[in-house]
């Protein structure tokens, strides 16, 4: 078995509002490898949250890598605007009705990582026409547009299909990270599973402090998988 660095992102979208600058910084001083920021467009998903401007404020904050999860229904007329703000990896929902691989090129072609999420009722074969052109693939595990829900235990066989898949084309430095109710009891079960990144808000925004949190979910979801590569945020 081979080795893969796991990797820790805190949801800003757990943080306190009010003090968002503040939290860019926690999470970086508290040992995170990136800062996972979701936009909503009260579209695609029943919530508004953050737009372009609150990449480029975290980009200001914090010198980790920023993970941007688009949950809009037109990602092509956001992808340029959170890249030229700062966005390290752009991820987009393979539900939208829109030129998937087009897009997925073009912000890889402007020197940033392109990925896909999905929802959790959506099969992992909605990902595999486009995965030789994933850095990374997002399973939600959570129904996505608002934080605090319950772990959906039911998505967890789907990473592992998008790993194997990953592995049969060839993929193999393929990172699939994992969103919703991430906690210390479910993150070694999405590790298990094949996920090698992890986003969680509440277990680390609402402990008390944030940097024994992360050490404690490295600990607890100690990841080995069978591929080769290393994943990154």
């Amino acid at each position: 078995m081979n080795d893969r660095i796991l990797q820790i992102l805190p949801s800003l979208l757990a943080a306190d509002f009010g003090h968002l600058a503040e939290a860019c910084r926690l999470a970086e001083a508290s040992g995170a490898d990136a800062l996972h920021l979701d936009l909503m467009d009260g579209h695609f998903v029943p919530n508004i949250s953050f737009g372009p401007d609150m990449v480029a404020m975290a980009r200001r904050n914090c010198g980790l890598r920023l993970n941007v999860h688009l949950m809009v229904t037109h990602p092509d007329r956001y992808a340029d605007r959170v890249i030229a703000a700062g966005a390290d990896t752009v991820l987009f929902h393979v539900e939208v009705d829109r030129p998937i691989n087009a897009l997925l090129e073009a912000i890889r072609a402007a020197g940033v990582r392109p990925g896909l999420t999905l929802n959790p009722a959506t099969p992992a074969t909605a990902v595999f026409p486009y995965l030789a052109r994933c850095g990374q693939v997002l399973c939600m595990t959570v129904e996505p547009g608002y934080g605090g829900q319950p772990f959906m235990e039911s998505v967890l066989p789907k990473i592992t299909e998008i790993r194997r898949e990953a592995d049969r084309i060839g993929n193999l430095g393929l990172s699939i990270l994992v969103d919703g109710g991430v906690t210390l009891r479910t993150a070694p079960r999405c590790t298990a599973a094949g996920a090698d990144a992890l986003v969680a808000g509440s277990a680390l925004y609402g402990a008390p402090d944030m940097a024994p949190a992360i050490r404690d979910m490295r600990a607890v979801a100690a990841l080995r998988v069978t591929s080769a590569g290393t994943g990154r945020p």
